[in-house]
């Protein structure tokens, strides 16, 4: 891993990837952040970025966050970004590094980038 994480937010709600992206903007150690509105915009920019660490929303149009996870390979580490709890166990069944509840607070983020690190 580079000094500076590379990032790519994912989520179809547009509030909710500002919101990280705000908090996100308070670690030094976070360099690019780029953001996707659907799954297969993901898939496509993880190929071409190559992220570090992936921000991952569970529920979107066309394809799910679990779909996402399928069709890269390998995956790069994922903390899952989501208003439902009922996923969490499959989330870490499929090796995520953290599971956040919507509205995501600043310092949950904060641990989860912990856990990351």
């Amino acid at each position: 891993m580079t000094d500076r994480v590379r990032v790519i937010l994912v989520d179809d709600e547009a509030p909710a990837r500002s919101l990280i992206r705000e908090y996100l903007g308070a670690h030094s150690d976070i360099g690019g952040v780029a953001e996707c509105e659907n799954g297969f915009e993901a898939v496509k920019r993880c190929g071409e970025l190559a992220p570090d660490l992936l921000f991952l929303d569970v529920q979107m149009p066309k394809l799910t966050g679990f779909e996402v996870l399928e069709l890269l390979s390998p995956p790069p580490p994922v903390i899952f970004c989501t208003a439902y709890d009922e996923y969490a166990l499959r989330a870490f069944e499929a090796h995520a590094v953290d599971y956040l509840l919507k509205p995501v607070g600043r310092e949950r983020l904060g641990q989860a980038l912990d856990r990351f690190r």
